[in-house]
């Protein structure tokens, strides 16, 4: 009997570390958590014509109804503290013309919670023949938690109201309110060459902000970027934007986990598309170098190019310049030219890649893997990231047979293909 216990104790703790190491690679879920409500072909939904406006400034607690379908014309701020609370089902249309763009400045919320079988939804006031990424500005979240530029506060170069653009703080807690379950379509306008609104612009937003269940589509500059700031981001969605998916910069302290880039070629920006882009500064004279650089844990990613023959502007799947700490872990990283770009400044000394890692990953039809703008370094990079710890596998597999359902025409489901060894264990 003893014998018997001992044996069946054994196997499973076997049977324990064997799962252990074996964490599926990849967005995971016991379902396909992208139904429901995702869209992916947003160009072929009718919305109501709008019945509300909303403009100028909201300075007082205000809720937008499902019933109603509401147009969003210019810049609109919530100020003055004031929460903005929108029920699940909304559609808020963003004007084309005067480039509508919702702001939540330092101190206020926006509540938008919606539900997985009733999304808010942001989108183009076009018709739906004639909705273009850009159409209209996107939304812009301002808070209270660091960032590493100088004086500790900042403003974005979006052409706002000079009194109500500013952001950072000493509050990694601050609370900038819900954004679940939220579509956004067809944002990113460009106000000039070198100044292009995100599908959501999240500038020193504190860790209390709740973001998940988040897609954004058809942005004409970044998806999502962060500018600062303290968050746990999940379930997250960018598809065919033009230009980064994922973009993080001035410090950012961020989880990010079980989100996904789709990146289409031919929506892909000509000065270079990646599904993430992360850096500490864009000037480091204009940072303080004594508090925090940009610092990325990303979990059960995948990023995910949906062309596969080569075509296109695809190019790396993840760019990495100097003095930022990356670790992406359990992810799946599928149709890239390479795998990753370090910026040449970083080098190949063990100070600077030891911020650097990549552990238990998929490198599929990827040409080439850890990189540098320095090709001299290649070599010894190579050498670095081939280590058994940091578990690198590159593949030659069709998306069809790595993804659960990667038919994006249909109702998509990019889980790893639970028929393939590859994408579940190690």
């Amino acid at each position: 009997m003893k014998t018997k216990v001992c044996l069946a104790i054994i196997t499973l703790i076997s049977t324990f570390i064997l799962h252990a190491q074996q964490q599926q690679k990849g967005i995971i879920g016991t379902t396909n958590w992208m139904n429901n409500w995702t869209n992916f072909k947003p160009f072929a939904n009718e919305y109501n014509e709008a019945t509300n406006i909303i403009a100028g400034t909201i300075n007082k607690d205000t809720k937008l109804l499902k019933r109603n379908t509401y147009q969003l014309v210019g810049v609109v701020y919530v100020t003055n503290n004031a929460t903005l609370t929108i029920e699940p089902g909304t559609v808020i249309r963003g004007d084309d013309k005067t480039c509508g763009t919702l702001v939540i400045t330092n101190g206020s919320k926006i509540m938008a919670e919606g539900l997985e079988t009733d999304p808010i939804i942001f989108t183009s006031n076009k018709e739906k023949t004639e909705r273009r990424p850009g159409d209209w500005g996107g939304i812009i979240v301002l808070g209270k938690a660091p960032i590493n530029t100088l004086g500790g506060l900042h403003t974005l170069p979006f052409d706002l109201e000079p009194l109500l653009n500013h952001y950072g703080g000493p509050d990694a807690e601050d609370n900038s309110g819900i954004l679940k379950y939220i579509r956004i379509e067809y944002a990113g306008r460009k106000l000039s060459a070198l100044k292009e609104l995100n599908g959501l612009s999240l500038a020193g937003v504190g860790r209390k902000t709740v973001l998940n269940n988040i897609q954004i589509s058809y942005s004409n500059d970044d998806s999502f970027e962060c500018y600062g700031g303290d968050l746990n981001l999940s379930n997250l969605i960018s598809y065919r934007t033009t230009d980064d998916d994922f973009d993080f910069t001035q410090g950012a302290q961020i989880n990010i986990s079980n989100s996904i880039a789709i990146r289409h070629p031919f929506s892909s920006d000509v000065s270079g598309s990646r599904c993430f882009e992360v850096d500490s500064y864009d000037k480091i004279q204009n940072t303080d170098m004594s508090k925090k650089l940009t610092h990325i844990n990303a979990s059960n990613i995948t990023l995910v190019n949906l062309e596969e023959n080569n075509q296109g502007l695809v190019r790396e799947s993840i760019y990495i310049k100097e003095n930022t700490f990356f670790n992406l872990t359990n992810s799946i990283v599928s149709g890239f030219s390479p795998f990753v770009l370090l910026e040449e400044n970083i080098g190949n000394g063990t100070v600077n890649l030891s911020k650097i890692t990549f552990k238990s990953i998929i490198a599929n039809n990827c040409n080439g893997g850890v990189t540098s703008e320095s090709s001299g370094t290649n070599a010894s990079l190579q050498n670095w990231y081939d280590q058994p710890e940091f578990a690198i596998g590159y593949s030659k597999l069709k998306n069809s047979e790595l993804f659960t359902t990667p038919n994006i025409k249909g109702n998509p489901d990019f889980r790893a293909n639970v028929n393939n060894t590859i994408a579940i264990g190690n």
